[in-house]
């Protein structure tokens, strides 16, 4: 039965991508193109976590909703053997990873949404989505999604309240590509050039309550020089469009996004310290 239902992810995904198949040199993640040591700098060896507060728009219902988005950022040590931050630092299975999460309660005129979503990327691969949990709770049930890199491919574990959707698991065929959820991250370590361009494969945002197979673009990356920033854009087809503002100076934050689907982002406020104090 999972080979059967891998087979028809691979079959659903070759028909959704919204763009021809390119050559396989176009589809492969241009690692040369992100600073794979961004995250080694000694700030993240400072105890604390970065906390960025976002005002945030997004239409739901057919209204724009507006919310405060939190972003964290921090290093932590995960053990191998469950993939989760370690209690134990005396372990010989550790290894560094940023942490970012996501967090937000959107009101709306029946009922709130709260979102969580963790993603996580070894330390030095900050343009490879090692690990992701996303939850969504509203008066309707609750959603919780998984993802994390097996060898070639991503083990795709779900729950959610929906018909047919309960309770499952597939996989996403391959590593080589990026997540639409991971780019206000990945995209801070870009070796940031005027005029750069280069294409990649971009699966589809999973920050959600549904649970769908996921869609993979062939998306066109774009970045250009401003007087204070570097604006990157990312057009996934003719159609969709993200558009994100990076400052210049390290830790190159995440100043503004404007997503395809109305989702947007500016910044507010960032300060470091111990949240969980």
């Amino acid at each position: 039965m999972k080979a059967i239902v891998n087979l028809l992810l691979l079959v659903f995904i070759s028909s959704a991508c919204s763009t021809p198949q390119n050559s396989a040199q176009d589809q492969y993640v241009p690692k040369a193109h992100f600073d794979q040591n961004w995250a080694m700098d000694k700030l993240w060896e400072d105890g604390l976590a970065e906390v960025a507060h976002y005002r945030a728009e997004l239409n739901i219902y057919g209204k724009t909703r507006s919310f405060d988005q939190v972003f964290v950022t921090v290093k932590e040590e995960f053990n191998k053997e469950w993939n989760v931050k370690t209690d134990d630092y005396k372990r010989d299975d550790l290894f560094s990873v940023m942490k970012v999460n996501k967090f937000a309660r959107i009101e709306t005129d029946n009922y709130p949404y709260h979102y969580l979503s963790s993603l996580f990327f070894k330390r030095d691969q900050p343009d490879q989505l090692y690990k992701m949990t996303h939850t969504g709770q509203e008066w309707c049930g609750n959603t919780f999604k998984q993802f994390l890199v097996e060898d070639d491919h991503y083990a795709y574990d779900y729950n959610s309240y929906f018909d047919g959707k309960g309770d499952g698991e597939m996989e996403i065929s391959g590593t080589d590509f990026l997540w639409e959820d991971q780019l206000s991250y990945a995209l801070r370590a870009l070796n940031f050039e005027d005029g750069l361009t280069f294409n990649a494969r971009l699966l589809e945002a999973q920050i959600n309550t549904k649970v769908k197979e996921p869609i993979l673009y062939n998306a066109q990356f774009s970045v250009v020089e401003k007087s204070d920033t570097w604006q990157v854009e990312v057009k996934l087809d003719a159609e969709k469009t993200n558009v994100y503002l990076f400052e210049k100076e390290y830790p190159n934050l995440l100043r503004s996004q404007q997503s395809w689907n109305g989702y947007k982002l500016e910044l507010d406020t960032v300060s470091r310290y111990q949240y969980w104090r």
